[in-house]
């Protein structure tokens, strides 16, 4: 399973830097949406070897969420090659989740 976490230490290098497509999770564990969409993502992690998922906590990055204009959580962003290329805002089921991907 590709699942991880990231701070702003190490996000250019596991997600940025990445040869993979990542879907960057921003959440907080408060958040009752972000706790839904969870299991969703781990589904995913374990079923696609092409897709990492970089979970990133928005209250212990608040600068990361700051600069890729998070606002609203769960906030998915999918980065290939360096670059946002889809992103969404709250709960998705796996087929959605899947469909932004495939942007």
């Amino acid at each position: 399973m590709s699942l991880f976490h990231v701070t702003d230490e190490d996000f250019e290098e596991k997600v940025i830097g990445s040869q993979k497509t990542v879907i960057v999770d921003f959440f907080a564990n408060w958040c009752g949406p972000c706790r839904m969409l969870s299991p969703v993502l781990e589904e995913i992690a374990e079923e696609r070897e092409d897709v990492d998922i970089a979970k990133v906590d928005v209250d212990e990055c608040p600068e990361l969420a700051q600069r890729y204009g998070i606002v609203s959580i769960p906030a998915l962003k999918v980065i290939r090659g360096g670059e946002c290329v889809a992103s969404s805002v709250g709960y998705m089921p796996k087929d959605d989740v899947e469909k932004l991907l495939d942007k």
